[in-house]
Formats: C-alpha cells, sequence, structure tokens
C-alpha cells in the first residue's frame, strides 16, 4: 500500500481550493480532491503567533505522482511557503486503491 498517499495543503479560500484541485482531477495527477473548511490554523510566521481560516485539501493519489502533484500546487498556490504533505496510505480496500490508479496517470 505504499504505492499510495494522501497529499495535503491549507489554502485561504474555497476559490483557491477548488481551482487547485480541478487541476489536480483534470490533470490526472489526483483521482479524487476533497476539500473541507473553513478551518482555523494557528501558527508561527516571522517570529508572531498568526491564526487564519483556510480550507484544506486532501488529494488521492499514487506515490510515484507526488513530485508532479506538489508542482502543480506549488504552481497555483498563493503562499509563500506552502504546506504540502505526503501521508502514506498503510491500509485501504483492494478496490479503493485500484479506482486510485486507474483514475490517475503514469510520471
Amino acid at each position: 500500500m505504499n504505492d499510495y498517499l494522501q497529499v495535503v495543503t491549507t489554502v485561504q479560500s474555497k476559490e483557491d481550493a477548488r481551482r487547485i484541485a480541478d487541476r489536480l482531477v483534470e490533470k490526472r495527477l489526483a483521482a479524487c480532491v476533497q476539500i473541507a473548511g473553513p478551518i482555523t490554523s494557528v501558527y508561527r510566521w516571522r517570529g508572531k503567533v498568526e491564526s487564519a481560516d483556510e480550507w484544506q485539501l486532501s488529494a488521492k493519489t499514487r506515490s510515484a505522482l507526488y513530485e508532479a502533484v506538489e508542482r502543480e500546487i506549488r504552481a497555483g498556490h498563493p503562499y509563500e511557503v506552502p504546506e504540502i504533505v505526503g501521508l502514506p496510505i498503510v491500509a485501504a480496500s483492494a478496490d479503493y486503491l485500484a479506482w486510485i490508479g486507474e483514475e490517475t496517470v503514469g510520471e
């Protein structure tokens, strides 16, 4: 199952989230992107504690596509230092993983 990832990022608006999600799925870099929000993030930035309402994206993809997914997210991301984290899918149904494999393209 290490062949599959969930790639997580956050953005400042629902519109940004939808734009990135659409591109990832249209380019077949992700089989599915779920958008959740708004969420509240509390973080340290340039020596200060900040908080912001954000939208979180969770993209289901294959591990081999991580670099391409990261490039695509960065290309459309409004943040100077975006969160882009690939989490291995350690357990999932075989048919769901097969679907991810079928709906994404090789790099």
